[in-house]
């Protein structure tokens, strides 16, 4: 499943990720926990390609 936007802390699939806020884009490998940005500290991502959030573990730090 495709999503245009994913939060920092997100597990995700290798991909490129763009900022929100300022535009820096980043490239990522496969990780549980997608950071915020390095630049602007925003934690709300584009995401331009790759698949965004794994849907078994969409938000692995959140609390039910």
């Amino acid at each position: 499943m495709k999503k245009e936007h994913v939060p920092a802390g997100s597990d995700v699939s290798a991909g490129i990720f763009e900022c929100n806020k300022c535009g820096k884009q980043i490239t990522t490998p496969s990780v549980s926990s997608l950071p915020p940005c390095p630049k602007c500290n925003n934690g709300d991502w584009k995401v331009i390609s790759g698949v965004g959030d794994a849907k078994e573990d969409p938000y692995p730090y959140q609390k039910e």
